[in-house]
């Protein structure tokens, strides 16, 4: 019964820890492609973020603290919150400053860092990426394997290998590549919790607009 018990909970889903912020094991930077977020529910919602004249591609969901296992989330930090013009300074990268906001709320509390802090790493972690510009160049929504985006992200940066890069899928859309990184934004392996790939053959994905 012990035995069954210890296997039961091994196989759960690793799940957000409480934690001190500061106190972690490396990043994840996590880009959203704009277009197939508009897709799927964006342009339903009227989001501003997806109006054609800004042309958004591979955006900043974020860059989140993570253990070997789980992440912290949500941390209690002595920190002033971001003020209106931090987070609206983040719009070019991030979509909007709403999600910047909630960036900050549930990952950057954990970073050790000052709002502005954090905001200026997540900003140097995204600018860092060579973003695959052949994806900007569709005209119409395609289905592809997954694994085409990851070998794009590959060809691009090809200091990466391929454990430090994670592609996820959402609703049948390709949804995110996540690339790991050290504190000083090296990219590193994964851990065996974010290393999960997308194994669609028929992923969509939507061109800009």
């Amino acid at each position: 019964m012990r035995w069954a018990m210890i296997w039961i909970l091994t196989a759960l889903p690793i799940l957000a820890q409480e934690g001190k912020p500061g106190q972690f094991d490396y990043y994840v930077l996590a880009l959203s492609w704009s277009p197939n977020w508009c897709a799927r529910e964006g342009d339903a919602r009227g989001s501003d973020q997806c109006d054609a004249r800004y042309g958004h591609g591979w955006i900043l969901h974020g860059l989140w603290p993570q253990y070997h296992q789980g992440w912290p989330s949500f941390c209690k930090t002595s920190e002033r919150s971001p003020s209106r013009s931090m987070t609206a300074a983040m719009v070019d990268i991030s979509g909007s400053a709403g999600l910047a906001w909630h960036q900050w709320k549930k990952h950057g509390t954990c970073s050790g860092l000052s709002a502005a802090d954090y905001y200026a790493l997540s900003r140097r972690a995204y600018e860092q990426v060579n973003r695959p510009q052949i994806l900007r160049k569709l005209t119409q929504e395609v289905e592809l394997p997954a694994s085409v985006i990851e070998d794009a992200f590959l060809r691009a940066n090809p200091a990466w290998q391929p454990d430090m890069l994670t592609i996820t899928c959402n609703q049948g859309y390709i949804e995110e590549a996540r690339l790991c990184l050290s504190n000083d934004l090296t990219p590193v392996p994964c851990g065996a919790d974010v290393v999960r790939d997308c194994n669609k053959q028929d992923a969509l994905f939507s061109p800009v607009q």
